[in-house]
């Protein structure tokens, strides 16, 4: 079992900053700076929105050409970058060239990640600002700052490292993320930035990426949107001295802090109130297993019943119904669960099978509702071997409240 960390120490090769420079209104932290001591090798994943944000074009060109000479990140909060026409991509591109200036390296050893309104360009003056107070502060333990800085409606930071012990020596994997809502799957609305001073070259490291990825970023769900620019990168420096084969364990370390930093991103979803956990077995195989307990968590009647501790298992039969997925209702089975985890079914409550309700205590139903994290788990009868897990939260009027006035 990997031991995933909630905070981040230090990761050898790399210095961090979080500043205000003035992009938010409240004059909080909005800028961060990471800059690794050598090049990296790099990977990322992106939205598959096709209006994509300035600096995920950007991004995506620089890793095709350069995935193996990256030296910095820079990120802003406060304005997206989206929908900003060929000034934007000016704007993204100028921001790395200053970035590149201050700490001497290569313009197209930069990426840069943008989060926050839609449709209004960058202020470049403060953008300027934020670099050179970044630059100047850059320093190894400065990781909660930086993941303050990225923040927009997210309550509080998200952090996670582990460290993996080699005989070549140890290494880390560390990562910081933003988001709490805009969040559905290809890829979950929201940045990260994911690295480690372990060596993968740029072929391996884009399949680790994806994988991860796969099984964390893409399996949250807090209201079903998709942005603009959606980000997850990964940067190798690898200043440890590990050889590829000696980072056996890399995989591991980096989809645990994958799906640490996606999971604190639904317990963080706007308004949220609890932490929910969808689970399928039975189905024809898992990608239909993944697209029944997607259907599942993005459906505004489950979350709601959620919200309102009501064990309303209809909704969700009938979300599962909805999947597109071939399903024979007299075979499924319905239970819920406390906690995060599904587990034994000894504390388990099974509220549907064989086409029908069951005899359950309506009391003991809402008392699993109303815990602060519960799991669902749908069994389809076994059409298949098909499994998946997908985390998503509830939808309470607080998220109403948060959006509908979020450029005021």
């Amino acid at each position: 079992m990997v031991d995933v960390l909630p905070t981040i120490s230090r990761v050898p090769g790399f210095q961090v900053a979080g500043v205000a420079c003035g992009l938010k209104k409240n004059g909080a932290l909005d800028f961060t700076l990471i800059v690794s001591d050598t090049p990296c090798t790099a990977a990322g994943v992106f939205t598959t929105n096709q209006v994509k944000a300035a600096p995920v074009l950007v991004d995506m060109e620089r890793l095709k050409r350069n995935p193996d000479r990256i030296r910095a990140v820079a990120i802003n909060a406060g304005c997206a970058n989206a929908c900003t026409g060929q000034q934007g991509i000016d704007n993204a591109l100028q921001t790395a060239r200053w970035v590149a200036e201050r700490i001497g390296c290569a313009e197209d050893e930069v990426l840069v990640m943008s989060t926050g309104v839609i449709g209004t360009q960058l202020p470049m003056d403060k953008i300027r600002r934020g670099i050179d107070l970044a630059v100047e502060s850059l320093s190894e333990n400065n990781w909660e700052t930086a993941a303050r800085a990225i923040m927009t409606t997210d309550t509080r930071p998200k952090m996670a490292s582990v460290n993996v012990a080699t005989e070549n020596g140890p290494y880390t994997v560390a990562g910081i993320a933003k988001g709490a809502g805009m969040i559905a799957p290809n890829m979950a609305t929201m940045l990260g930035l994911l690295v480690t001073d372990a060596y993968q070259s740029p072929a391996s490291l884009e399949v680790l990426l994806r994988q991860a990825a796969d099984a964390s970023f893409n399996r949250i769900v807090v209201d079903g949107d998709m942005s603009t620019n959606d980000t997850v990168l990964l940067l190798a420096n690898g200043q440890v001295g590990v050889i590829e084969a000696s980072a056996a364990a890399l995989p591991d370390a980096v989809l645990s802090v994958s799906r640490k930093l996606a999971q604190n991103i639904v317990r963080d979803g706007e308004g949220a109130t609890k932490f929910i956990t969808v689970h399928i077995t039975g189905a024809p195989d898992n990608e239909t297993a993944r697209i029944i307990a997607n259907t599942i968590a993005t459906s505004p009647l489950v979350k709601t019943a959620f919200f309102g501790n009501d064990a309303n298992w209809g909704r969700i039969v009938a979300a599962a119904g909805r999947a597109g997925i071939p399903l024979q209702p007299e075979k499924l089975s319905l239970w819920i669960t406390p906690g995060e985890e599904y587990g034994t079914r000894l504390d388990s409550l099974l509220l549907f099978e064989q086409g029908m309700p069951t005899h359950y205590s309506e009391q003991q139903a809402a008392a699993i509702m109303s815990k602060p994290a519960v799991s669902i788990y749908l069994d389809c009868g076994s059409m298949g071997n098909g499994c998946a897990t997908v985390w998503t939260c509830d939808l309470s009027h607080e998220y109403v409240s948060i959006n509908a006035d979020y450029r005021s």
